[in-house]
């Protein structure tokens, strides 16, 4: 796929000023954004995504638009299952909801350049050794059972990193959030406050969870630049998301069953993909293996069904559950009901 500089350059201008228009936003005016205004934003970002598959389609053809379209999907929904983790760090040093948005923000840009920086060496990394897609395929094939795993422990917590508690260690901070500021003068000194270990917190979990990512979407396509907007479709609107779920996310009960069904089913592709270019010496001596190949259009379905299917069974189980509650404490007792 052959992408000229021009579109590279049209493309990350576009990006950066939509980041730009939300960081003034975020900074003009700090607030809880509704339902609505969240709800509008999220489908702006989720339709500009779609219109840019379509442009993917137009200049190069439906396969790269099936590779967008899958790789937006799949980083969508690791973002989605993020969320839980944001939910936790924001719940753990107490930020005020009305600074929660400024935070996120500015942990999704060191995202971006986090995971821009991943993408470039993978890229590389895969150009000249194709038996990295060995490597990555058993990685997500580990990742898989991991979630799977972390569905029936049902341990989904936060753990302060190392950067996280040498920055507590090291940085001078003050006790207490200082409204949106990031420093604050105390007797003519200069300190932090808690909201620059927050966006450390932000930034390097999701650094972490660019190292599932990232090889997901390489198992879907090799193009650079579809690998770099997926990405970051994904992650534009993700603030958004996060007040317009609220509550819903933990509703969500078998989301990471599905997503770790994705990443088996990508891993599994992952290592096909390896077999069919094959020129590792010890297997099948350095040649080829004849496997069968899944095509995009098939990719695309399995993860739309299976993302579908656990979003649709996670809230009627949520449903069955609350309707279960309240026939328990009907035969409990009596249920002040509120007009």
């Amino acid at each position: 796929m052959h992408v000229p500089g021009w579109i590279w350059a049209v493309t990350l201008v576009g990006l950066v000023g939509l980041l730009i228009v939300d960081l003034l936003v975020v900074a003009r005016r700090p607030h809880v954004p509704s339902t609505r205004e969240s709800t509008l934003w999220v489908i702006f970002y989720v339709t500009l995504a779609l219109l840019f598959g379509v442009g993917v389609w137009i200049f190069w053809g439906p396969k790269q638009a099936g590779e967008f379209f899958a790789g937006w999907l799949t980083e969508y929904s690791l973002s989605v299952d993020n969320l839980f983790v944001f939910v936790i760090i924001m719940s753990r040093f107490a930020v005020p909801r009305k600074y929660q948005q400024k935070v996120l923000l500015i942990g999704i840009v060191l995202a971006l350049v986090m995971r821009g920086i991943f993408i470039a060496l993978g890229a590389a990394a895969i150009e000249r050794f194709i038996w990295m897609f060995y490597i990555f395929g058993a990685f997500l094939l580990y990742t898989a059972w991991k979630l799977v795993k972390q569905g029936e422990d049902d341990e989904s917590d936060f753990k302060e990193n190392a950067l996280i508690r040498w920055s507590r260690r090291v940085l001078p901070m003050t006790e207490k959030i200082d409204g949106p500021h990031l420093t604050k003068t105390v007797n003519g000194k200069r300190f932090f406050t808690p909201l620059v270990v927050v966006m450390i917190a932000l930034g390097t979990t999701d650094l972490l969870f660019a190292l599932d990512s990232i090889p997901a979407i390489f198992g879907l396509t090799r193009a650079p630049f579809i690998v770099f907007t997926a990405n970051v479709f994904a992650l534009m609107g993700l603030r958004q998301l996060y007040f317009l779920l609220g509550d819903l996310l933990d509703r969500l009960t078998y989301l990471s069953v599905g997503l770790a069904v994705v990443l088996g089913f990508i891993g599994v592709k992952l290592v096909l993909e390896a077999l069919h270019e094959n020129n590792v010496p010890f297997i099948n001596g350095g040649d080829p293996v004849h496997v069968p190949a899944i095509p995009i259009w098939f990719s695309l379905l399995f993860i739309v069904t299976t993302i579908g299917t656990a979003a649709v069974v996670s809230l009627v189980k949520s449903r069955n559950d609350a309707r279960r509650a309240v026939r328990e404490a009907e035969r409990n007792g009596p249920v002040e009901r509120i007009s």
